[in-house]
């Protein structure tokens, strides 16, 4: 029995969060619906708003499924940018837009990489001077 209602409350929870993403994409896709209605002229009706909400909250989820079984196929627990490249293969425009934003984050992380690495040194160069001055002194003295 208490099972049961350990099992329910565990589903009513993942409903309401269920519930909670919903209406955040349903607000969004108003507010962006409302932008384009303001640059176009053209009003959406409620309806409207409303079933590209939906359509778009399936495909978030289907995606979502993809990308958890892309990672899955190749062994790994986490979904990294190669499984959002295979997703997006189908769409041309996409896919190169994704694969500059890979290369220009790659390229990013490399640089502060390097100017860490360079900080580190140029610390270490920092403490060694001084600790020679010292040892020098103490021969001089």
């Amino acid at each position: 029995m208490e099972e049961e209602e350990e099992g329910s409350g565990e589903e009513q929870q993942r409903f309401s969060y269920r519930q909670r993403l919903k209406a955040a994409v349903h607000y969004t896709v108003g507010c962006l619906c409302e932008e384009v209605a303001s640059d176009r002229g053209m009003p959406f009706s409620k309806q409207t708003i409303a079933a590209i909400s939906e359509l778009t909250f399936r495909q978030c989820e289907t995606f979502a499924k993809d990308l958890e079984m892309f990672a899955r196929h190749a062994k790994r627990s986490t979904i990294n940018t190669e499984d959002v490249k295979l997703l997006a293969r189908r769409s041309n425009s996409l896919l190169k837009y994704i694969t500059e934003k890979t290369e220009e984050l790659a390229q990013f992380n490399t640089e502060q990489k390097a100017k860490k690495k360079k900080k580190l040194e140029d610390d270490n160069t920092k403490s060694v001077v001084p600790a020679e001055a010292a040892a020098a002194e103490k021969d001089g003295s």
